[in-house]
């Protein structure tokens, strides 16, 4: 299958000197066209500046020392600011996680959603009203000449999240970054909106790469799953082997602080610990204070490297859950 976008040892850092953020180290990621992948893991592990960096959108105190995000055979490292403006809401939109920090406040929501169309198309303003309204229809608000004339914030969360997502939907992107696109909004409207980018995939062929920390959408949602710990990728494989055997003890522990439907009498377990300090990260694996399976190898060598242990399915542990004799 063709892939969408790939990744290869990104690392993203904020700041200057030794008060240097490191949020990302060395992050790999495939993601195949028209398939729906899911990046997972705690705040602050680094999942939203991936989807920054995607969309060459990082603030100006970040800096890219190494890596590549390859998009149709480009390098968007590489790619000059003209380039990219063309790129972002034509080819890659992304649905960021506040909704109502995304909009403008003091314009109204029909100007904001029809500039990105006048910007990117050739279209009449009325074209573009009509393709405006449409998109909004589409993602169930009833009234979309009324949502146009108003303001976002006299507009309720989930119809906030509806605009964005318009915003990011209207040109038929070919890859869509949704970044926590459910957060903070009631179970119903979120199995809506999943559901709604289920079918944007399966309808247009688009690639959606969601950004998440919810097992329970990851299992509803993803194809293929990424998990990313103090900015580097654990593990990476099929959604089904995520659940059923996960390899990387960071895996594993998030899997059993999570209630599940087919286990309804299993007792959660909390992950102990916090997170590394990202300004001082320490050499080896960054899970080590945290993990219950640490050999005297994880302490003595630096972090391990992805690698593969089955097909599709790669781990960065020296220990991993299943023993490689087991396996």
């Amino acid at each position: 299958m063709p892939e969408a976008l790939r990744i290869t040892d990104l690392h993203v850092r904020y700041g200057r000197g030794e008060s240097q953020v490191k949020a990302l180290n060395g992050v790999n990621l495939v993601q195949q066209e028209g398939e729906i992948y899911c990046l997972v893991g705690e705040s602050g592990s680094g999942k939203s500046t991936l989807a920054l960096a995607i969309m060459g959108l990082l603030p100006g105190s970040a800096t890219v020392p190494k890596g590549s995000i390859v998009f149709n055979g480009v390098d968007l490292l590489k790619a000059n600011s003209e380039y990219l403006r063309t790129l972002r809401g034509n080819e890659i939109s992304m649905v960021f996680q506040d909704a109502q920090a995304a909009l403008n406040p003091v314009h109204l929501v029909g100007p904001q959603l029809e500039e990105v169309i006048r910007a990117h198309t050739d279209v009449s303003a009325r074209t573009a009203n009509t393709m405006a309204q449409d998109i909004l229809r589409e993602l169930g608000l009833p009234d979309p000449r009324r949502i146009m004339g108003s303001y976002p914030f006299s507009l309720s969360g989930g119809m906030c999240q509806r605009v964005v997502m318009a915003i990011a939907l209207v040109l038929g992107p070919k890859l869509l970054i949704a970044d926590e696109p459910t957060s903070g909004l009631d179970v119903t409207l979120q199995a809506e909106i999943l559901d709604r980018l289920k079918r944007l995939s399966a309808d247009q062929h688009a690639s959606i790469l969601l950004i998440t920390h919810d097992m329970g959408v990851v299992a509803h949602m993803a194809r293929d799953v990424g998990v990313i710990y103090a900015g580097s990728m654990v593990e990476s494989a099929p959604v089904i082997p995520v659940f059923k055997e996960p390899q990387h003890p960071y895996t594993y522990s998030l899997l059993q602080s999570v209630a599940r439907l087919d286990d309804v009498d299993k007792n959660l377990q909390p992950m102990r610990g916090a997170p590394p300090d990202m300004v001082d990260l320490p050499d080896e694996c960054p899970f080590l204070p945290r993990c219950n399976k640490a050999l005297a190898r994880c302490r003595a060598e630096p972090k391990p490297a992805l690698a593969e242990i089955g097909p599709g399915h790669t781990v960065a542990c020296y220990n991993p859950m299943t023993p490689i004799e087991q396996r």
